[in-house]
């Protein structure tokens, strides 16, 4: 009979995973191309011994509910107090997640995962996109982030819209493309070189 019970439950537990799902719990990717609104604070070393215990708490931006779970943030607002800030978006030791700067005045509406890596869509490499591990915040630019984790792989844009420094960045972002790791694959539905972002 523990036998009967013990098979079943691992059947139930694999067709969940094949689903989509792990262990019964939604993964709650992101929808494509929808442009959100977020604001964090403050900056991560910036806060109290007492607010380092609560983990990210408003630090970071997490693009599912399983990036949330797994408390592995697609996006960092780091910055020591009185020292620059930056935006970082590997924080654990496997992740390979690269930033680029694209500079200012960059609408979010006239990106697509296409032309975030050359803005001018024209064969010169000074057009095309530079990443690197952390970038500076700066007021109206507008970053690519590159997700490279042994469970997650996306891209994503986003624009500062408000900045106080040390203290808190506003952030218009746009998922262009999000996958899952997990068991089977699980993919944001809507996927488009070209697509453009609406609200």
């Amino acid at each position: 009979m523990k036998r009967l019970i013990s098979s079943v439950t691992v059947l139930a537990a694999l067709s969940l995973l094949a689903g989509g799902q792990t262990a019964g719990t939604d993964l709650g990717l992101p929808t494509l191309h929808a442009i959100k609104d977020i604001a964090l604070s403050p900056a991560y070393s910036c806060r109290s011994s007492s607010e380092l215990k609560e983990g990210y708490a408003g630090t970071a931006l997490f693009l599912s509910d399983y990036a949330r779970r797994m408390n592995s943030p697609d996006l960092l607002f780091n910055g020591a107090c009185g020292a620059p800030d930056y935006f970082e978006a590997s924080t654990a030791g496997d992740d390979m997640s690269l930033i680029a700067d694209l500079g200012p005045n960059v609408p979010l509406e006239e990106l697509s995962a296409h032309n975030t890596f050359n803005l001018q869509k024209v064969h010169s490499f000074p057009n095309y996109s530079k990443f690197a591990s952390v970038v500076k915040v700066e007021l109206d630019h507008t970053y690519a982030v590159l997700l490279n984790e042994s469970d997650k792989r996306g891209l994503f844009v986003f624009t500062v819209n408000e900045y106080v420094p040390n203290q808190k960045v506003s952030l218009r972002y746009a998922v262009e493309s999000y996958q899952l790791n997990v068991a089977r694959p699980a993919v944001s539905p809507g996927f488009e070189w070209e697509k453009k972002n609406a609200q």
